[in-house]
C-alpha cells in the first residue's frame, strides 16, 4: 500500500512521513503459474469440445434415428456405403418399425428395420393396397425409402421391403417420438423390448436423454429462479423489519411446503403397480432421498431460526450499514446480472458439449446398407474431465465476482471524503483483476473444485456399492462426506478474505490468506456474531429461492413420468437454483465481510486520534461497537483498543 501523510520522527531522529493504508497503486500479477495451468487446462476443453462436434449427435439420443443412419427430423449427411442415408427428414419426425409386434433386441439393437415416416397409422392396414392409399393420402411412406408408392403393389419383393402385414394402429409417443402400437397384444410386446432396451442403457446415456426432454423446462425453472433473485435483491437493498420477518414466514412455509411435496410423490410412485422402468424405479429412490435430506434440513433451519428470532432488529441495522455502502457504488447492483449471463453462457456450452459427448460414435456400415453407430474409448474419462471444467470454470467466474465486489468495496472504505467517493470504482476493481489477480482467483477456485472432487466421489462410490456395503461403511462414506462438506464451507470463508487482502496489499493468494487469517484471529471476538447471523439470513434468502424453484420443478417433472429420469434434470434445477441465488445474494455477504476486514485492518492501524484518524464512518463504528455490546455485554469499555505498543502497524506482507 502507498502510506502518505504528514511528519512522524522516525527511528533515527530524522523525519519520515505519517502513512495512510490505501489500496497499492503500483502492482504486480501474482499467482501466474497457476493462471498458464488454467489455461492449459482450458486447451484440453478446447479438444474435447472440438472432438465432441465432430463424433457426436445429440439429436440421436431423443429425435431418434432409422436404420440407414437418418436423423429423423432434420437433414442428414450421406453415410460411405449406405446409399439409402443422407436424406432430408425434417418432415419426418416419428420413428417407424417394420415390425412392431414381433420386436427382439440384441446389444442394445433392436432387430426391426426401421424408418422415418411423418405421420403414423391411426387405422389398422391389412393390404398392400392399405399402405399404398395410406401413403397418397397422408404422404407417409411405411416401406424401404428406395421402393416407389406406385410400385407397392407391383414389386415381388414388397412383402420384404414393407411393414409385416397387418399393420396395427398406432399413436407417437412423446419423447422418444416412436410410433406406439395400440393394439393390446403388439403393445405389450413393443413395450416390453423397449423397457429392456431403457434398463439396459447405462445411467450416462438415461442422464442425458432426461435432460434433453426437460431442457425447456429447465431453463423455465432457472429463469423463475433468476427472478426470485433479483426481488431479493431489491428487498435486501431497501430492507425493513417486516421484509425480515416475511422472508423467514415464507422460507418456513417453503420449506414445510416441499417436504410434504416430496414424501407425497414418494408414496405416489410407490404404490403406482405401473412402475416398471428402471428410470421410475430411480426416481422412487432418488424422491426418498430427497425427501429425507429436505425433512432434515427443514428441522435444523427451523430450530435455529427459534433460537435467533430475537436478533432480527440486529440484522436490519447490518443490512442498512451495507446498503449505504452499496449506495455508493450503485453499479455494484449489476455485479451479480453480469457473472449470472456469464455463468448461464459457460452452463450452456458445457450441457451442449456433454450430450455431443455422450452421442459421439462412427457410423458403420453393416449388411443390407444398414448403419450401426459403435461407441468411441474413452468417452467416460473425457466426461470427467468435463465435469472437473465445470466446477473449476464455475468457482473460477463466481471468484472473480468475489474480487471485483472487494475491490470496489475497498477502494470506497480507504477514501477520506465520504461524500466524494473515487470514479467508477468498479471498473477500476475489475481493470486491476484482469492485469494483475487472475491467478489469485484461478488458484482460489481450484482450491474448492479439489474439495469437491472427493465428495463426489464417494457419492459415486456409494451409489455403486449400497448394495453390497455394511452399515458401518454406510457411516464411514457420510462421515467423510460431511467433513469434505466442513472443509468447503471454511475455505469458502478464508477465500473470500484472502481475496479482499489481495484487493488491499496486491499479494499472492496464500500471503493475502495469510494476513487475512492472522487479522480476523485478532477481532474474531468483534466480527464473529455480527457476520454469521447476517449469512445466516443471506443463507435463508437462498433457501426460499431453491425452495420454490424446486416446488415448481416438482409440479412441472411430475406430468412426465415415462421413460425419463426427471429427478436429475430436478437435481439440476436446484443447482443452478442455488448458483443463481448465491451469484446475486452473495453480493450482500460479500460486500460486508469485505468492510469487515477493511475494518479490522482500520482499528489495527489507527487509534481514532488527529494524527491517526480511522478510515471507517461512524455509523459503522457505532453499529459495530453495540453488537459487541449486545453480544458481551459490557457496555462500559472502550469499543477498540490501540496496538498494544502504541505505534502505527506496518504493511502486510
Amino acid at each position: 500500500m502507498e502510506r502518505r501523510g504528514g511528519p512522524q520522527q522516525d527511528a533515527e531522529g530524522g523525519v519520515s512521513e505519517l502513512r495512510e493504508w490505501r489500496p497499492v497503486v503500483y502492482r504486480k500479477c501474482t499467482d501466474t503459474l497457476w493462471l498458464l495451468l488454467f489455461f492449459l487446462y482450458w486447451a484440453g476443453l478446447m479438444f474435447i469440445t472440438g472432438y465432441a462436434v465432430m463424433a457426436g449427435a445429440a439429436e440421436r439420443l431423443v429425435l431418434g434415428y432409422d436404420s440407414f443412419g437418418n436423423i429423423c427430423g432434420r437433414k442428414n449427411t450421406p453415410v460411405k456405403g449406405a446409399p439409402l442415408s443422407g436424406r432430408d427428414m425434417t418432415n419426418k419426425k416419428y420413428v417407424f418399425f417394420l415390425n412392431s409386434c414381433s420386436l427382439e433386441m440384441q446389444n442394445l439393437k433392436i432387430s426391426s428395420l426401421s424408418l422415418c415416416v411423418s405421420s403414423c397409422p391411426q387405422e389398422q392396414l391389412n393390404s398392400l393396397e392399405d399402405l399404398q392409399s395410406f401413403a397418397r393420402n397422408n404422404g407417409s411412406c411405411l416401406c424401404i425409402y428406395n421402393l416407389n408408392i406406385s410400385s407397392y403393389t407391383l414389386n415381388p419383393k414388397a412383402a420384404e421391403l414393407c411393414p409385416t402385414l397387418p399393420v396395427p394402429p398406432s399413436k407417437s409417443f412423446p419423447l422418444f417420438n416412436r410410433c406406439v402400437p395400440q393394439n393390446p397384444e403388439c403393445y405389450s410386446k413393443y413395450a416390453s423390448v423397449l423397457i429392456s432396451m431403457v434398463n439396459e442403457m447405462d445411467v450416462f446415456h438415461r442422464i442425458l436423454s432426461g435432460i434433453l426432454a426437460g431442457r425447456d423446462t429447465v431453463i423455465g425453472l432457472s429463469v423463475l429462479a433468476l427472478a426470485f433473485s433479483l426481488i431479493l435483491v431489491l428487498a435486501f437493498r431497501f430492507i425493513r423489519t417486516v421484509l425480515v420477518h416475511t422472508l423467514i414466514a415464507l422460507v418456513v412455509f417453503g420449506m414445510f411446503f416441499v417436504s410434504g411435496v416430496l414424501w407425497w410423490l414418494y408414496y405416489d410412485y410407490r404404490n403406482d403397480p405401473s412402475t416398471e422402468l428402471e428410470t421410475e424405479k430411480e426416481n422412487v429412490k432418488f424422491l426418498l432421498g430427497y425427501a429425507i435430506f429436505s425433512t432434515i434440513v427443514t428441522v435444523v433451519l427451523f430450530s435455529v431460526i427459534l433460537v435467533l428470532r430475537k436478533r432480527l432488529q440486529f440484522t436490519v441495522q447490518l443490512f442498512r450499514v451495507v446498503g449505504k455502502i452499496i449506495g455508493r457504488i450503485p453499479f455494484l447492483l449489476f455485479q451479480p446480472l453480469w457473472t449470472f449471463l456469464i455463468l448461464v453462457v459457460f452452463w450452456v456450452f458445457w450441457v451442449a458439449i456433454l450430450l455431443s459427448l455422450g452421442t459421439a460414435g462412427t457410423a458403420q456400415t453393416a449388411s443390407g446398407g444398414q448403419v450401426e453407430y459403435r461407441a468411441l474409448s474413452g468417452i467416460y474419462y473425457m466426461a470427467w474431465y468435463l465435469f472437473v471444467g465445470l466446477i473449476w470454470t464455475s468457482e473460477f467466474i463466481l471468484a472473480c465476482q468475489q474480487m471485483t465486489i472487494a475491490g470496489a468495496v475497498v477502494t470506497c472504505y480507504f477514501n477520506r471524503n465520504k461524500n466524494n467517493p473515487p470514479p467508477h470504482p468498479v471498473l477500476s476493481s475489475m481493470s486491476v483483476l484482469f492485469c494483475y489477480h487472475l491467478g489469485t482467483a484461478v488458484k482460489g477456485s481450484f482450491l474448492i473444485t479439489i474439495l469437491r472432487i472427493p465428495r463426489i466421489l464417494l457419492l459415486y462410490l456409494y451409489n455403486i456399492l449400497h448394495q453390497k456395503e455394511s452399515a458401518c461403511a454406510k457411516c464411514l462414506f457420510k462421515c467423510c462426506f460431511c467433513c469434505f462438506w466442513c472443509q468447503e464451507c471454511c475455505l469458502r470463508y478464508f477465500n473470500q478474505h484472502a481475496y479482499t487482502a489481495t484487493a488491499i496489499n496486491g499479494t499472492n493468494f496464500c500471503t493475502s490468506a495469510k494476513d487475512a487469517v492472522f487479522v480476523l484471529a485478532k477481532n474474531s471476538t468483534k466480527l464473529a456474531s455480527i457476520s454469521c447471523f447476517g449469512d445466516f439470513i443471506l443463507f435463508l434468502g437462498k433457501v426460499f429461492v431453491v425452495c420454490f424453484t424446486v416446488f415448481g420443478g416438482l409440479m412441472a417433472f411430475n406430468y412426465h413420468r415415462e421413460l425419463q429420469a426427471w429427478v436429475v434434470p430436478l437435481l439440476l434445477v436446484g443447482f443452478f437454483a442455488y448458483l443463481i441465488s448465491h451469484s446475486f445474494l452473495s453480493l450482500f455477504e460479500m460486500t460486508a465481510d469485505a468492510i469487515f476486514l477493511c475494518f479490522a485492518i482500520d482499528t489495527e492501524t489507527n487509534d481514532g486520534s488527529a494524527e491517526r484518524p480511522y478510515f471507517v464512518d461512524q455509523e459503522l463504528l457505532t453499529f459495530v461497537s453495540q453488537s459487541n455490546k449486545l453480544t458481551d455485554g459490557q457496555k462500559h469499555r472502550r469499543p477498540f483498543q490501540d496496538n498494544e505498543d502504541g505505534t502505527e502497524l506496518q504493511l502486510m506482507t
